[in-house]
Parts: structure tokens; C-alpha cells; sequence
């Protein structure tokens, strides 16, 4: 591994990024003898300088799980990432844009669970049976380094590119609905740019939430009773400017709105 003061110090800058608005040279690019337990080394840093400045740990994120962000990104594995108290907003919210560096959007369904999760041979049925609700969601992707020729481990260095998530539409029982059928059609601006299917997350979107419960346990922990779970994009992430409009249309689990000023 690199050594525990570049750690430390590459955790200070994706902070200082994270204030600043601004983006950084690839890790990969500076040390490309990291490897990925480092960059989930730097993450773990940074999470735990948030968390001492005060935020709170909601849940987690799970990236890079469907062919269309494999291919849109380049890397062929998943990851993960923390999502903090302040960057979850309600349906209809209007997002403040100065507050990233950048802004993507991705159709994902988010998990809540009821009760714990851990590895390491978690299943499918394990994730639908510890699963409260399961409602639509819209992850704001925000990226700190570069993304011209990124690697995974630049990904995960920078909480896998979480920046926030918009809530909304319908909260359904996970046994209420076969959820590898949920689909989604993506506006901005009143125009479709995106359409999915959730089974486009590894087969089935609790996979990828079974994935992650088999990760957390390789690191020593795993996922608790009230965290929100983001499973997985099942669209390519589209682009946002300041002043636009965003519409997700999920059929039968309604429909979550934001606009960025």
C-alpha cells in the first residue's frame, strides 16, 4: 500500500475539492502504484473527517454495477461509497449547482433496510428479506478528479463519485413488484435523453446490494438496520447545466423532479 502519510494527504486534498469546487489530476496519474485498498484507505479517510466535522452517515452507494456504466466509464468492476445527512433532497427540491464541480444524473432504486446485512455469502433473498421499501431515486454524481482515463481506483478514492441523491416517487414492498421490470425514461428539459431497466443492474438490483454486503465484510464491517442503499445506475449518467430541468418517470413508482439554479 502507499504509505499512511500520502493516504493522509490525498484524503486532505479530495477535501479541500470537495469545499473548493474543484478537480484534481488523477491519482492513477500521480501514483500509479496504487492499488484499490488504497483508494479505499483514502475514502475511509475522508469519511471519517466528515464524520468529525459533524455530518452523519446515512448510507451507502454501489457504482459501476449495469453494462451501461461499465461501458459509459470504462472500468468493468462495481464500487462503493458513503452518503452523508446533507446531500439528500426531496422530490422536487432545486438543487444548488455551485454546490459540485460537476453534475451527472443516474436512474438508480434505493433500499431501505429494516434490518442488518453482512457477508460474506449474502443472497439476493437475504437483501429482499431485510428490505423495509424500495423507492425510485436519482443519484447526483459529482466528480473531484479528473475523468479523462480514470481507473477504479480513482473512482473510489473519491467516495465513487457520490455527490447526492434526489428521493422520490413511490415507496413499494420489495415482494410488491418484480423489480428487475421496474423501468425508467430520463427528461432534461422536457426531452428524453435516457430509458432503462433495473434488471440492468446485475440481473437484479438487490444483487447489487448483496455485492456490497459481501465487500463491507471483506473491510470488516457491514450494513445496518435505517441505511438507505443506492443499488446501482440503470442508465448511461447524463450531463447537467445550471438551469435545467430533470423528470424521471418510473411508470407504476411515479416520478421524481429537480432543477438545478
Amino acid at each position: 500500500m502507499l504509505p499512511e502519510q500520502t493516504l493522509a494527504d490525498l484524503a486532505a486534498e479530495l477535501e479541500r475539492a470537495h469545499a473548493d469546487r474543484t478537480v484534481l489530476p488523477r491519482i492513477t496519474a500521480r501514483y500509479p502504484e496504487a492499488t484499490v485498498e488504497d483508494s479505499y484507505a483514502v475514502q475511509g479517510l475522508w469519511r471519517d473527517r466528515r464524520i468529525a466535522a459533524g455530518r452523519r452517515l446515512v448510507g451507502r452507494k454501489i457504482g459501476l454495477t449495469s453494462k451501461a456504466m461499465q461501458a459509459a466509464t470504462g472500468i468493468s468492476e462495481p464500487d462503493y461509497g458513503v452518503m452523508f445527512d446533507d446531500t439528500v433532497w426531496e422530490n422536487g427540491a432545486v438543487v444548488p449547482f455551485d454546490e459540485f464541480s460537476n453534475v451527472r444524473i443516474e436512474v438508480e432504486l434505493a433500499f431501505l433496510l429494516k434490518a442488518p446485512l453482512k457477508g460474506p455469502r449474502c443472497t439476493v433473498f437475504d437483501v429482499l428479506r431485510a428490505t423495509e421499501y424500495v423507492v425510485p431515486a436519482l443519484e447526483i454524481l459529482n466528480s473531484h478528479l479528473e475523468l479523462e482515463g480514470r481507473t477504479i481506483v480513482d473512482t473510489i478514492a473519491d467516495n465513487a463519485a457520490y455527490g447526492g441523491l434526489v428521493l422520490g416517487g413511490t415507496p413499494v414492498a420489495p415482494d410488491a413488484v418484480d423489480l428487475r421490470w421496474i423501468s425508467a425514461l430520463l427528461y432534461r428539459n422536457e426531452t428524453i435523453e435516457e430509458t432503462g431497466v433495473a434488471a440492468g443492474v446485475l440481473n437484479h438490483p438487490a444483487t447489487g446490494v448483496a455485492w456490497l454486503a459481501g465487500k463491507l465484510h471483506q473491510h470488516g464491517t457491514g450494513l445496518q438496520a435505517g441505511e438507505l442503499v443506492l443499488a446501482g445506475s440503470f442508465t448511461r449518467p447524463m450531463w447537467v447545466s445550471r438551469g435545467d430541468s430533470v423528470l424521471c418517470d418510473y411508470g407504476t413508482m411515479g416520478t421524481i423532479s429537480c432543477s438545478f439554479r
